[in-house]
């Protein structure tokens, strides 16, 4: 009577450590890769913050175009023009006091 002797299946192994060693390396891909859910998260962080600038800059536009209206021709503002005199040319009336 002879004893068969079972070798480890290295083929298996190697298909387990392969399969293994992909799906380790895909789903590192898609948590930190360059579309993984980490950048997809720096994105709409970075979204929300330029959203809030655009915001802003469209106020301090809107801000400027009232300015520039009051100050045309057609529209004068006689207090933004005092103080705009005030703030570019020194003016001071002759009952103020000017403290240095």
């Amino acid at each position: 009577m002879t004893t068969q002797r079972h070798h480890p299946a290295w083929g298996l192994f190697a298909a387990f450590g392969l399969a293994f060693s992909l799906g380790m390396y895909f789903t590192f891909a898609a948590v930190q890769g360059d579309f993984g859910l980490f950048r997809r998260a720096e994105i709409l962080s970075e979204t929300n913050k330029l959203e809030r600038e655009l915001l802003a800059l469209r106020v301090e536009v809107q801000r400027m175009e009232n300015l520039t209206k009051r100050m045309s021709d057609e529209f004068l503002d006689l207090d933004l023009l005092d103080q705009q005199a005030r703030d570019i040319l020194g003016y001071v009336r002759g009952n103020e006091i000017v403290i240095d």
